[in-house]
């Protein structure tokens, strides 16, 4: 029997293992002098920007939105595909989700539906940039700019993603990063928030531990609600460890990638009906290799045989609008046909660093068989 192959494992290399033993050595385990340098580090990444971190790209994005200003009476717009934490973040400040369908191609939130969605109402923007593929950043701008909007992008799984040769999270509004166990880069758990201005730092730092300002040796005043949402030296250490790989391994995951599109072969969607990804080795990072299975083929049964090939399979992400949580709301089936559809049939397949291109010969060789039976 082969060795199980999973669709995603962490890249975690001795040094940071022994970078991690040295924090619990100091006895400095908490937010300390780690988070610091981790930040100056993102901030000399994003050149230049003020960077704060988290412990989770989750609170980044909610933070961004209290930042903003956006709260009850607002409508923020986004997609329904997407890991459902980017909508419950809008629900949490008290404002609106408004969702817009997605491009078919791109599986991103479709900027024409974007457009179409802006009431009187609406107060920010929060696209995705689904397997790490951006958006047209351009046009996405534009179209704020036009209705004075705020963005909060969700570039959770774009570090390492560019626009026009311009890193994601370098220039625009409110960017906000995941370091998730399965992320590109990660800290375990953990994120990041970009930010634009020295006020907006202040409140980050507010919001992020229980909206506390020190002054002095033992002076403290909160005026604002904020929570528990620090980074601790332990995670910060291990993202020190990543960052000076990432375009290492962000030029690796290119390379599966292309190999992935050679094994599969010029004739595969025409012969198959599977969707493969946009093939942009200029912008995207590529987070993710998804593909998109025709409607005949059970998503279930695929990912199960699969798993009995020893290869393991993702979803990334069934429709937000059609949990619970947002049934009750209002939204139902056929509101967003497109990211139904998607949303139905989407599969990720195996990308890690430590993967070699035979790992992904196996992966299609099953993939071909499975479609097959």
């Amino acid at each position: 029997m082969s060795e199980f192959l999973p669709f995603t494992k962490p890249y975690i290399d001795e040094d940071a293992i022994a970078a991690v033993g040295e924090v619990l050595r100091s006895g400095w385990i908490t937010s300390g002098p780690r988070v610091q340098e981790f930040e100056q580090q993102l901030s000399a990444y994003f050149g230049g920007r003020p960077v704060r971190t988290f412990n989770s790209g989750t609170c980044t994005m909610e933070i961004a939105l209290r930042i903003a200003g956006i709260g009850p009476g607002d409508e923020v717009i986004t997609t329904p595909i997407s890991w459902v934490a980017t909508a419950n973040v809008i629900l949490a400040v008290g404002a609106t989700p408004v969702f817009a369908d997605i491009d078919p191609i791109t599986r991103n939130i479709d900027l024409d539906q974007v457009a179409a969605a802006i009431t009187p109402r609406t107060r920010a923007i929060i696209p995705v940039y689904l397997s790490g593929l951006p958006v047209n950043m351009d046009r996405l701008y534009d179209i704020a700019k036009r209705h004075n909007l705020r963005v909060v992008e969700d570039a959770a799984q774009a570090i390492g993603s560019t626009w026009r040769g311009k890193r994601i999270g370098s220039f625009g509004d409110l960017v906000s990063f995941s370091f998730q166990a399965n992320k590109n880069l990660t800290t375990a758990e953990g994120g990041c928030l970009v930010m634009g201005n020295a006020d907006e730092v202040l409140l980050a730092e507010k919001y992020r531990l229980q909206g506390v300002t020190r002054s002095g040796f033992d002076g403290m005043e909160v005026d604002v609600l904020g929570g528990k949402f620090n980074m601790t030296d332990i995670s910060a250490a291990i993202g020190l460890n990543q960052l000076p790989q990432l375009d290492a391994i962000t030029a690796r995951r290119h390379t599966l990638a292309r190999h992935y599109f050679t094994a599969f072969g010029a004739d595969f969607e025409f012969q198959t009906g599977v969707q493969l990804p946009v093939a942009d080795f200029e912008n995207s990072n590529w987070h993710m290799f998804q593909i998109v299975l025709p409607e005949t083929v059970m998503r279930a049964e695929f990912m199960a045989q699969m798993k009995a090939r020893d290869i393991g399979c993702g979803v990334h992400y069934p429709p937000i609008h059609l949990f619970q949580l947002y049934r009750e709301r209002g939204f139902h089936e056929g509101m967003f046909p497109v990211a139904e559809s998607v949303g139905r049939r989407i599969v990720s397949l195996p990308l890690f660093p430590r993967m070699v291109e035979a790992d992904v010969a196996r992966v299609v060789a099953a993939v071909r068989e499975v479609l097959a039976r």
